[in-house]
């Protein structure tokens, strides 16, 4: 009989989570940990990521931290020159510029488009071959529920969510073959330092609680279920799919309940 409770075991497997100082990169970086991997939490912010790592040890599991900027391409070769093997991948960086279209400026594009996608292909490929070779390995990205529904002022950082999902999908198809799976996950309104600015404005915080059906915010710790199944065996026969992991606002259609 198949050994069900070894599903989520990730003893023996090396993870690598880019965005590991904070938000659902720490929280992932800490789950993956707490089911055995051997984690390296990878940051722009150093020292976030060395923090992440002493309370991931802390714990008694294992974790390193590492500098690595998607904006800088030698830093992803150094990380992975020092890491080695990477059996699952989590890429969770993003950033965002909340303005119209046509108020947006080349550079403001360039920024959003520079990390959240550039930044998110360049880290894919270059983990993608070395899993190519070693004929396994499980790659996640997070993508967001902009990849779906959008809102003003949020143009740029949905065509990047929408775009990673069809970079994983594509790679989802081509790697494949090698035994290497490639899925996204959708987060809905998290509590992160992205999320920071609309926090602090009580009407627009509870305007998103209330759009989802579970009416409130989601915190970083709600993510780490959806990556650790994807980066387990317990989705060996899951790849280019997109998970939503959102409270059910993607499900809902509309922002006004009628009478029933």
């Amino acid at each position: 009989m198949f050994d069900y409770r070894s599903m989520f075991n990730l003893a023996g497997k090396t993870a690598l989570v880019v965005g590991g100082g904070s938000g659902i990169g720490g929280a992932s970086a800490a789950g993956l940990a707490a089911f055995g991997a051997n984690v390296f939490c990878a940051d722009v912010n150093l020292p976030a990521a060395e923090e992440t790592a002493r309370e991931i040890r802390a714990q008694g599991d294992q974790a390193q931290a590492l500098y690595l900027d998607l904006l800088e391409p030698q830093t992803i070769a150094s990380a992975l020159s020092q890491i080695g093997r990477v059996d699952v991948l989590v890429s969770t960086p993003s950033v965002n510029v909340r303005k119209p279209l046509l108020e947006t400026t080349d550079e403001e594009f360039d920024r959003v488009i520079g990390l959240n996608l550039k930044g998110t292909f360049r880290l894919m490929r270059e983990v993608g071959r070395g899993m190519t070779e070693a004929g396994r390995g499980s790659i996640i990205a997070c993508s967001s529920i902009r990849a779906k529904v959008v809102e003003p002022g949020q143009g740029v950082y949905a065509a990047t969510k929408a775009g990673t999902v069809q970079m994983v999908r594509a790679l989802a198809a081509e790697l494949g073959p090698h035994g290497v799976r490639a899925n996204a996950i959708a987060p809905g309104i998290v509590e992160t330092p992205l999320t920071a600015p609309i926090k602090n404005r009580p009407d627009w915080y509870q305007a998103y609680a209330d759009k989802s059906i579970l009416k409130r915010w989601a915190q970083p710790h709600e993510m780490v279920g959806a990556i650790v199944f994807l980066a387990s065996d317990a989705s060996s026969y899951v790849t280019g799919s997109l998970l939503m992991v959102d409270g059910g606002w993607t499900a809902v259609d509309g922002r006004f309940n009628p009478p029933l």
